[in-house]
C-alpha cells in the first residue's frame, strides 16, 4: 500500500497523505476502449451509449481519476478527470454519483453518464472522504476526516445536495470516516479517536448525534452502508463486511461476510447479492456474492490504488 498512514494505518482517507510527506501517488491508467471518444488533456471522456446502462464508478486515487465501467459486464466506458485526490464515492436516487475531492476541498456532482460535472460543491478548509445522499430528502452528507494542518474534523450536510453545508460534531469523534443512511432517514457514520473506534447515529431530522456501542471492535473501520436489511460496517484489515441491528445506543452483530483474496478494500458498495470491493493494494476491483462472501465471482483489474465504488442505474 502506497498511502502514508495515520497512526498505525488507522485513518484510511487518501486525505491524510496531504499532510505527510513524501506520499505522493502516480500511476497509470486502463487502456481506453476501441473507438471511445477523447477529449483535450485534463478533459473527462465518455464513450457513447455509455448514459444508457447501469454504471460502475471506481474512483482511483492512485492517477486522480474516477474510472467508470458497464454494469455488470466491467468493460471501461468513461474517465473522469481533474481531481486532486478523489475519495469514497455515493449515488442518490436519479443515478447522479458524488465524488469528494480531498485536496481540492470540493464535491462533484455528475449526472448518470456525464462526461462533465452537474455541479461543484464547495467544502472549503476541509478534507471530504465519503458521503451519502438521504434517499428520504435528498441531502447530501460528507465526512470530512479532518481539518488540514489543524485539527479534528466533522460531518456536513447539504440539503437538497445544494449551496453552503452545515457543519456538526460530535465531542466523541475525532476523525470522521464513512457514513452510510438507511431507507428512513438516519444517518450511520464511523471514525476514530485517540486510537479508539466510534460508531453514531445522525438520526433523521436531529442535529445530535446518538454513540451507539457496537459488540465488535474495528481497529481498521471502512464504509458503512444500509443493505437492504441491516447496517453493514467495513473492516478493512480483516478483509470482511459486518452486519449489525442497531437498537437505541447498542449494536449487535447479526452477520459476516469474508471477502475472500481481497488486499484492502476500502469503500466497498453493496448492489443487491453482489458486494463489489476496490482493493487499493493490490490495484483490482473485486466481485463477492452478498451476504455470502467467500471467493470472488468477477475482477477488474489494470488500477493503481482504486479506493471508492458505487453503482449508478440509469433512469
Amino acid at each position: 500500500m502506497n498511502i502514508s498512514d495515520f497512526g498505525p494505518r488507522v485513518v484510511t482517507l487518501c486525505a491524510v497523505c496531504a499532510m505527510l510527506a513524501g506520499c505522493a501517488l502516480a500511476g497509470g491508467l486502463p487502456s481506453r476502449p476501441s473507438g471511445a471518444a477523447t477529449g483535450a488533456a485534463g478533459v473527462s471522456w465518455a464513450a457513447p451509449g455509455s448514459a444508457s446502462a447501469d454504471l460502475l464508478y471506481v474512483s482511483d486515487v492512485g492517477t486522480n481519476k474516477v474510472n467508470v465501467y458497464s454494469y455488470p459486464a466491467g468493460k471501461l466506458e468513461e474517465v473522469l478527470s481533474g481531481f486532486s485526490r478523489p475519495q469514497a464515492l455515493c449515488t442518490d436516487a436519479s443515478g447522479d454519483v458524488f465524488v469528494p475531492d480531498a485536496i481540492a476541498s470540493k464535491i462533484y456532482e455528475y449526472q448518470h453518464g456525464a462526461k462533465e460535472p452537474k455541479v461543484v460543491l464547495s467544502d472549503p478548509g476541509e478534507q471530504p472522504g465519503d458521503c451519502a445522499v438521504d434517499p428520504v430528502t435528498g441531502t447530501l452528507a460528507v465526512t470530512n476526516v479532518s481539518t488540514p494542518y489543524t485539527g479534528p474534523g466533522d460531518l456536513v450536510v447539504y440539503a437538497d445536495a445544494r449551496g453552503a453545508p452545515r457543519k456538526l460534531k460530535d465531542s466523541k469523534i475525532t476523525y470522521y470516516l464513512y457514513c452510510g443512511y438507511d431507507p428512513r432517514g438516519n444517518l450511520y457514520l464511523d471514525g476514530m479517536s485517540s486510537g479508539n473506534f466510534e460508531f453514531a447515529e445522525l438520526p433523521k431530522g436531529s442535529s445530535t448525534f446518538t454513540n451507539i456501542t457496537l459488540n465488535k471492535t474495528f481497529p481498521y473501520p471502512g464504509a458503512v452502508q444500509w443493505d437492504g436489511h441491516d447496517v453493514a460496517v467495513g473492516d478493512y484489515e480483516s478483509n470482511a463486511i459486518y452486519q449489525f441491528k442497531i437498537s437505541g445506543q447498542r449494536g449487535t452483530k447479526v452477520g459476516t461476510t469474508h471477502l475472500g483474496g481481497s488486499s484492502y478494500a476500502i469503500g466497498f458498495w453493496i448492489a443487491g447479492s453482489t458486494v463489489i470491493g476496490p482493493n487499493d493494494d493490490s490495484g483490482t476491483v473485486m466481485f463477492w456474492k452478498y451476504p455470502a462472501g467467500g471467493t470472488h465471482t468477477e475482477d477488474i483489474k489494470g488500477l493503481k490504488n482504486p479506493w471508492g465504488a458505487v453503482v449508478s442505474s440509469a433512469k
